[in-house]
């Protein structure tokens, strides 16, 4: 579905791109203004156990009469040096005008961060990465720099895969991808990336999954329009400008996540988010396959009720639920949507807003029958929609490749 626009009463974050010429860094930011709003230890045991631990450092301090022992265990370590050979950095290069103002040359006009997840040299990173681009780099092992294509791109979740030649990819440089699905609030959590640029090349940061299930707003770089809302990770583990497309990796080395983004205003802190790792290798291997990805959608434009002034409701028994500006295509149509719908169930599972849509709306397939529950004015109905596939976004990139489009 797509979002109705209510450019006077929006409650949405706003994303702002920090990518200021050379060496500078790609990530999005979201104002926390717009929303409501220890550490697992790794290895510590008693010190009966602490020589158990293969390649443990072992401390040794007395408090009082007791003698205690700290393992401190190379965890960490061995992750980062399993998953650091398959992160990259992404250079977004653009025709910028010369210091000395005698033309346009290519430029770095940001950088942010990849992962190789194929021997075949496809890369997956941020769409947001590599948005506006006339060309595209890939800086592997912080040395070898190489020109990718871009195979494909999806705005809706912010994501976009590059490839390189088979041959510039080394044995052991391709990431394992875990299961996000099987995460709990508390695991460690380490991101690996360029924050600030190359001169920061694989920066380690560490923390926990903070959160399995958090809906944020994926907003287009350009235009600062919202595209829609997406399901992600919440982690501690210190997320900045340049880790946009980089890995959040689990204390076994594998990526359950693509960092994407952070809250950032003063006072808040530790609060970024990744795409999880499930729903990137969905869209990637879409992309791989069509050079796009496939959205369910209703075929409607809507938005949150809550999110619409009230002189503006309908006459509804309820105050959660997408309101229905329009149907937008012959499917929606036929189904029997009208303006002032207001919808609280698909199939039977309860619709509170536009992100609870589009979390369900991910569980299906374009082609797909659904049962929609509606409000028209005090009267309950039953729609029956035919789901059609989210209209592709055409954003601007030159970085040759097919793109969404």
């Amino acid at each position: 579905m797509r979002r109705a626009v209510w450019k006077r009463f929006a409650g949405l974050a706003v994303l702002t791109m920090l990518a200021a010429g050379v060496g500078s860094a790609t990530t999005a930011w979201f104002d926390a203004s717009q929303f409501s709003a220890g550490r697992q230890a790794l290895g510590i045991s008693p010190s009966s156990a602490a020589s158990a631990v293969p390649g443990a450092v072992t401390a040794s301090y007395t408090l009082g009469p007791k003698v205690v022992q700290v393992n401190i265990t190379d965890a960490i370590t061995q992750v980062v040096k399993k998953a650091t050979p398959s992160v990259v950095g992404v250079l977004n290069m653009q025709d910028l005008p010369n210091a000395n103002g005698t033309g346009y040359s290519l430029q770095a006009a940001a950088v942010g961060s990849g992962v190789i997840f194929s021997a075949a040299g496809y890369i997956v990173t941020n769409n947001h990465v590599v948005q506006g681009a006339n060309q595209v780099q890939v800086v592997i092992n912080q040395k070898q720099k190489v020109t990718a294509k871009v195979v494909g791109t999806d705005p809706y979740t912010d994501l976009a895969v590059l490839k390189v030649p088979a041959s510039d990819i080394q044995s052991g440089n391709v990431a394992v991808f875990g299961n996000s699905s099987n995460l709990n609030a508390g695991e460690p959590a380490i991101a690996i990336g360029n924050p600030a640029g190359l001169q920061f090349a694989d920066t380690v940061t560490s923390g926990i999954i903070s959160a399995t299930s958090r809906t944020m707003p994926v907003l287009d770089e350009a235009t600062g329009q919202t595209l829609g809302m997406q399901t992600v990770l919440q982690t501690d583990a210190a997320i900045n400008p340049g880790n946009s497309g980089g890995p959040l990796l689990n204390i076994a080395g594998q990526v359950i996540g693509i960092n994407s983004s952070k809250i950032v205003a003063q006072g808040f802190s530790g609060m970024g988010f990744a795409i999880p790792s499930n729903q990137v290798q969905k869209i990637v291997d879409q992309i791989l396959t069509s050079g796009h990805a496939q959205h369910a959608a209703l075929g409607i434009s809507g938005e949150s009720l809550q999110d619409i002034p009230q002189n503006y409701w309908p006459n509804v028994p309820v105050n959660y639920g997408v309101w229905v500006y329009a149907p937008d295509n012959a499917q929606a149509k036929a189904a029997g949507f009208r303006h002032d719908d207001v919808i609280v169930a698909v199939s039977g599972h309860k619709v509170t807003g536009i992100g609870s849509l589009q979390t369900i709306l991910q569980q299906y397939q374009p082609g797909q029958a659904v049962s929609v529950t509606v409000y028209r004015g005090q009267q309950k109905l039953t729609l029956h929609d035919t789901l059609s596939n989210l209209p592709p976004l055409k954003l601007q990139t030159n970085a040759g490749g097919p793109v969404i489009g």
